[in-house]
């Protein structure tokens, strides 16, 4: 019966979603309250559940995500993010110019929403596709596996910086494993989707509908008029900074662990620069003042509350799920799932596996990765404490699942296909084909992961 209301309660939040067309953060809320009312916690211990998943877990994040965001709303108003992408695009050498153009949305990713990168950068693959000679769904398909790579794993994006409360990890750790098993994939997923392309897998005459809706001479239009003044490191800085403070923490423990360093706990000094309240809002404080380059403190402040407006659903959604896992906590029911699958095999990959069925679920059924990701490791979070596997796997196994199949349901893929002018079987070609390869390479390296250190 457990697993039963379980289910029960997932289908109702698609439902809620697919259907009743309510937002995800009440979807989740009213699954939540089923959920703890057929599992006998009652009225009032179910709303105190609800009330106290939320807090917690905005406790761990609220203040985090609301700093990032603030990070890659100054950036892209700014100017910054283009002074990053035209440099790095640029200096690039010509064999390597695709994969210089999806680096770039890798890095652009970390502070700025996919959406929001895609639209800054896809003038510059549109000019270098035609500098190179190649068709455009070569660096289309660059700038999605790059931005939705780092978007989808590295903090301090919503679900990876979720992931590290949820799961009762260390954030430096995500951080690094996002960072490393990013690249690799990012990389690794260009590559062969190139060589998927040179087979012939795309046909011009029915996956591009033949209209220019961007162009080269968009591309200095559409740039912030003073992004030419900020140097290339100060428009770093934002992104670079919070990075490094964070994985401080991480790097200084990891050496008391080998006997480099002293002393049994971190020094408060790098406790306090290393905390991830504290890391986001140096990069927050350092993007107002590389702002400060192209913008004065009005446009600045404005372009903080426009930033804060957008984090306010990401926020909500994020809250709920936290309402969800509190209620998936208190009534066991996680814990009694993982003890029954897996109490005799104690199999990690299965516990891996699940966990990205269960997000895989819901990325292709209601569209969105942030609710995908936050069900998917708040259901699993009882296999985290067990010892089997690692927090981390759980982790980048729900994020992977959760960038599984974007399609029609997902915003992100009608933005692509309507600026690059390609034809929904063309966005299936580059949005979802990409993300796809990105989602199994990331599952690939999670199992991997999984079975060397577990």
């Amino acid at each position: 019966m457990e697993v039963l209301h379980l289910a029960v309660a997932i289908v109702l939040i698609l439902l809620l979603i697919l259907y009743a067309r309510l937002n995800p953060a009440i979807s989740l809320i009213i699954g939540s309250l089923y959920l703890g009312l057929t599992m006998g916690l009652g009225m009032t211990g179910t709303v105190d559940a609800i009330s106290e998943g939320f807090g917690n877990i905005m406790a761990g994040i609220g203040l985090p995500i609301g700093f990032g965001v603030i990070i890659g709303q100054l950036m892209s108003d700014s100017g910054a993010a283009h002074k990053i992408a035209h440099t790095l695009v640029k200096s690039a050498p010509r064999g390597a110019g695709l994969y210089a153009l999806g680096l770039t949305g890798f890095l652009l990713s970390i502070p700025v929403f996919f959406d929001v990168t895609f639209v800054i950068l896809v003038p510059l693959g549109v000019a270098l596709a035609k500098t190179l000679g190649k068709p455009l769904p070569y660096a289309i398909g660059a700038l999605v596996i790059g931005a939705a790579t780092s978007h989808t794993i590295v903090p301090p994006t919503p679900n990876p910086l979720a992931a590290a409360t949820i799961l009762d990890f260390d954030i430096g750790v995500m951080t690094f494993a996002g960072l490393g098993v990013g690249l690799v994939t990012a990389l690794v997923v260009m590559k062969v989707y190139f060589l998927l392309l040179d087979r012939g897998i795309w046909n011009p005459r029915k996956d591009e509908l033949q209209v220019a809706t961007v162009g080269v001479d968009q591309n200095d239009h559409e740039s912030p008029a003073g992004f030419a003044s900020i140097p290339l490191w100060h428009a770093l800085t934002p992104i670079a900074l919070p990075i490094l403070l964070i994985l401080s923490g991480t790097f200084y423990d990891y050496c008391q662990q080998l006997g480099v360093l002293g002393g049994d706990e971190l020094p408060p000094f790098i406790g306090f620069i290393s905390d991830r309240i504290v890391a986001l809002m140096a990069g927050a404080l350092a993007a107002y003042a590389v702002a400060a380059h192209a913008m004065n403190r009005d446009q600045r402040d404005t372009s903080a509350a426009t930033g804060l407006q957008t984090a306010g659903m990401v926020l909500l959604v994020t809250g709920a799920g936290g309402s969800l896992g509190k209620v998936i906590e208190t009534t066991q029911i996680g814990q009694n799932l993982v003890d029954s699958l897996f109490h005799d095999t104690q199999s990690a990959l299965g516990m891996i596996l699940l966990t990205y069925g269960l997000a895989a679920i819901f990325r292709i059924a209601q569209g969105s990765g942030t609710v995908a990701g936050i069900t998917a490791m708040t259901i699993m979070a009882g296999a985290a404490s067990t010892g089997v596997v690692d927090p981390l796997w759980i982790a980048l196994a729900a994020l992977s699942g959760g960038i599984s199949i974007g399609h029609v349901n997902d915003s992100g893929f009608w933005i692509t296909t309507q600026l690059a002018g390609f034809s929904v079987r063309g966005g299936f070609k580059t949005y979802t084909l990409g993300e796809a390869l990105v989602s199994l390479t990331i599952l690939g390296l999670t199992l991997i992961g999984a079975m060397l250190w577990a």
